[in-house]
């Protein structure tokens, strides 16, 4: 007997009722949608075109939440899935469709994303595929949970559907073979420690020098010709195969033969600002974290980079230092996934570059920010996806807007 969890909401369908479905769409999120007499049920592992059985677990206001029981009728587009955790493990969301369908999809999750979220009427280029669609992550991070001694402690990722509970992963498909053959000992030693009560995160990273796991060390990369310094548990681009062809994207969008000074934004350790630099006459960067903003001078010296000047800045006054110039500028947006600041989209309109060349890892909150910029004068004139993260629904978008 199935008992009904706590708080269940009984309409419109009763716990665990089963019933077929023909998926239509698919969400941002890598979720199919069905529809029964027009009533939206969400359901994860299946793709548009198929007629499956699905089993309601969740009911809301507008939709309902279901398990896939069984693919009736499958979509030319389903594979077999390479990883025996596909399904449980939460990490991989498109892995049971082939490649071309994944690039098809995640294209439409961008153009959905900008005309719905930001109004951004815009052409959207097919998604530029990773040259690796397996065995591409350089860095791993693995959780584990509290427990006791003599507990076998489980180290892995999200399960399915849960925000608690971690599913073991021994191996990982997407990952470098260099962190595959580093992870078994890895896992050994951190089960040989004392328990922790409150668990915690094991990091794995194949750089220059190696997989290291310790995130103070300081590790390189090559980008294109050009080494990067910066803590092996700092961000930093973890596809390197397909990373210089998204970096020299970015700096052909900044069009050094239209403007003189390029501002690097959100700057990290000067990735873009120092790929870019041999081809503008002055580059700035601009980083509110002393130790991004430290990384990128550093690594400035370490190529001998003499025309990029970086200026730790204040949340609030983020472009002061530069108001004196008087260049045509271009500026390169790279912020986290939550998306940009009110208060400095404020500013970055005051400052008036030619172009803004933005990058994020989150179409929706792209979108939202590139709405602003519309109403402020700019006009939408390229959007380019990039497959950062084969596997998954994650897709990198470079949004090109002109003033």
């Amino acid at each position: 007997m199935n008992r009904q969890p706590k708080g269940f909401l009984p309409n419109p369908y009763p716990y665990h009722h089963e019933l077929e479905l023909d998926i239509s769409d698919i969400t941002n999120l890598g979720i199919g949608i069905g529809r029964d007499d027009g009533w939206v049920i969400q359901v994860p592992y299946c793709w548009p075109g198929e007629r499956i059985r699905a089993r309601i677990y969740q009911n809301h206001t507008s939709y309902s939440q279901a398990d896939l029981i069984e693919v009736i009728n499958p979509s030319p587009d389903r594979t077999e899935p390479v990883c025996p955790l596909y399904g449980s493990c939460g990490g991989c969301q498109y892995q049971g469709a082939t490649y071309e369908a994944q690039l098809k999809w995640k294209r439409q999750q961008v153009e959905n994303s900008l005309v719905r979220l930001g109004g951004v009427s815009v052409p959207v280029n097919p998604v530029i595929p990773s040259p690796k669609p397996f065995g591409y992550r350089s860095k791993l991070t693995p959780h584990y949970q509290g427990g006791r001694d003599g507990e076998t402690l489980t180290i892995g990722f999200l399960r399915q559907g849960s925000r608690k509970a971690l599913v073991d992963v021994a191996q990982c498909p997407i990952a470098t073979e260099g962190i595959n053959e580093a992870l078994p000992a890895a896992r050994d030693e951190l089960r040989d420690r004392p328990k922790k009560k409150k668990g915690g995160t094991l990091l794995l990273r194949e750089v220059l020098e190696g997989v290291v796991s310790d995130p103070k060390q300081l590790v390189s990369e090559n980008v294109g010709g050009l080494i990067f310094h910066f803590k092996a548990g700092e961000f930093f681009q973890n596809n390197p195969y397909i990373l210089p062809k998204l970096v020299e994207y970015v700096i052909s969008q900044a069009d050094a033969e239209e403007n003189s000074l390029l501002v690097d934004a959100y700057c990290g350790g000067g990735l873009f600002g120092l790929s870019a630099a041999s081809r503008f006459s002055k580059v700035v960067g601009i980083e509110i974290s002393r130790e991004g903003f430290e990384g990128a001078r550093t690594n400035a010296r370490i190529n001998r980079i003499e025309n990029a000047e970086f200026f730790l800045g204040d949340a609030s006054s983020i472009f002061q230092e530069i108001q004196g110039f008087t260049e045509s500028a271009a500026l390169i947006v790279d912020p986290p996934r939550r998306g940009c600041d009110p208060d400095f989209l404020r500013q970055a309109i005051e400052f008036a570059p030619r172009r803004i060349v933005y990058v994020s890892c989150e179409p929706a909150t792209q979108a939202r920010d590139a709405q602003v910029l519309l109403e402020a004068g700019y006009q939408a004139v390229a959007s380019q996806p990039f497959d950062l993260f084969p596997q998954t629904r994650h897709v990198e978008n470079v949004l090109t807007l002109v003033r």
